[in-house]
């Protein structure tokens, strides 16, 4: 069982990059948020393309993005660490110059923006994973991660939220959002690349083994495919449900979404920390049951009377982001725990295929579900993400010795 980390602010800011770094995160992330939300629109109201176009553009950017990968890995198996968070983050000011320089009418450019975008929104996470892991080792990374995915949040939400302020303005508002976006990533990539923080591969400190062969992790990588599909309940299959099929008011998929992001923001370090004293694989195995009950708990709601259906799957949905919270917070710092330092950027790549492989295509299997009714989408999601919970816990790690570090 390991030891409990404690909740130290100043330690866990110079954990995860330091000042400078927390900044570069922070603006990084309020960009995103004032743009990504509304890229779809962007294609319709600004570049006046279709809507199936834009969204057929959009999801063929996302998916080439992760081509990137295992380049991406490789890179980081050579000691770059900063440098690869930096490029992540101006590859999608070449993203964002190609929106403001396409012409009305012009998909290919606006599909190769899209690229450009998935390319730097796909390799930021291992990136910034890599770099934390650099930096601070055991239970005090894990809380680092958590830290960091917390400020993200808190800053895509505080972009949409302006950005949505600034709809009014309609396609020209647009257009300054997407060069506001630029300048926040150009800001953001210099100040991650000012950390300067690389390591030579064959002396990075080794937190969880030795420089043993690269862990196959084939149940964790074919479960997170699974497990990542709750990313999107909030913002697909919750307002599919509650609008499409619910006849209920806007409004509750809006505060679904603003709960979620407030739990996010709020409770991610506390639940990291709290799970510490568990092994990851248990938490990350918990997660999956968290999850399932609440895809139950979904499935029971809808069942619920005119008037009541609406607020319990609202309700419901806290359960639900309290499982994303114990995933967010286990997965990648397995994967750190897992891998060998000298492998770490390879394995991280592999994780982040299957995040990003699972986020793609899971709008898609969501929605073709909810079709077929409530039963369909809670029944396979409850079914599909309690087997990849078996499939985590039965797992068996490469190296005890290695995985005894807390895996």
């Amino acid at each position: 069982m390991a030891t409990t980390t404690k909740i130290r602010p100043r330690a866990l800011v110079r954990a995860s990059g330091g000042p400078r770094y927390a900044v570069a995160l922070a603006v990084d992330a309020l960009g995103t948020g004032l743009l990504r939300p509304f890229l779809l629109l962007y294609g319709v109201m600004v570049l006046q393309l279709s809507a199936p176009v834009t969204g057929i553009a959009m999801t063929a950017g996302v998916v080439a993005g992760l081509a990137c990968m295992p380049a991406a890995g490789r890179w980081l198996d050579r000691g770059a660490r900063s440098t690869v968070v930096a490029a992540s983050m101006l590859v999608r000011v070449a993203g964002v110059a190609l929106l403001l320089a396409a012409p009305a009418g012009h998909v290919w450019l606006f599909a190769t923006a899209a690229l450009f975008l998935g390319i730097g929104n796909q390799a930021w996470p291992a990136a910034h994973a890599a770099l934390v892991a650099t930096l601070a080792h055991g239970r005090e990374r894990d809380a680092a991660l958590a830290a960091g995915r917390a400020l993200r949040n808190a800053g895509l939400g505080a972009g949409a939220l302006l950005a949505t302020a600034c709809l009014a303005g309609g396609a020209t508002a647009l257009q300054a959002l997407a060069a506001v976006t630029g300048l926040a990533y150009l800001a953001a990539a210099a100040l991650a690349w000012s950390v300067r923080l690389r390591t030579h591969p064959a002396a990075a400190p080794v937190t969880g083994g030795t420089g043993g062969p690269a862990p196959r992790m084939r149940a964790l990588l074919a479960a997170n495919v699974i497990y990542v599909f709750c990313l999107n309940v909030p913002e697909i299959a919750l307002p599919v449900i509650l609008v499409t099929q619910l006849h209920a008011s806007p409004v509750w998929p809006a505060a679904v979404f603003v709960a979620n992001t407030v739990l996010v923001v709020t409770l991610q370090v506390p639940v990291t920390v709290l799970m510490s004293r568990f092994s990851r694989r248990a938490v990350l195995a918990l997660a999956g049951v968290v999850l399932t009950a609440s895809y139950l708990g979904f499935l029971a709601a809808t069942s619920l009377g005119p008037g009541w259906a609406a607020p319990a799957v609202t309700a419901i949905s806290v359960v639900c982001t309290i499982g994303e919270i114990i995933y967010a917070g286990s997965a990648t710092a397995l994967v750190t725990a897992l891998a060998p330092a000298h492998l770490l950027g390879r394995a991280l790549a592999r994780f982040q295929l299957s995040t990003g492989f699972g986020l793609a295509v899971s709008p898609a299997v969501i929605t073709a579900l909810a079709s077929h009714g409530s039963a369909a989408l809670w029944g396979g999601l409850s079914a599909a993400t309690l087997l990849s919970a078996s499939a985590v816990a039965a797992e068996k790690d490469q190296g005890r010795r290695r995985a005894r570090a807390g895996s």
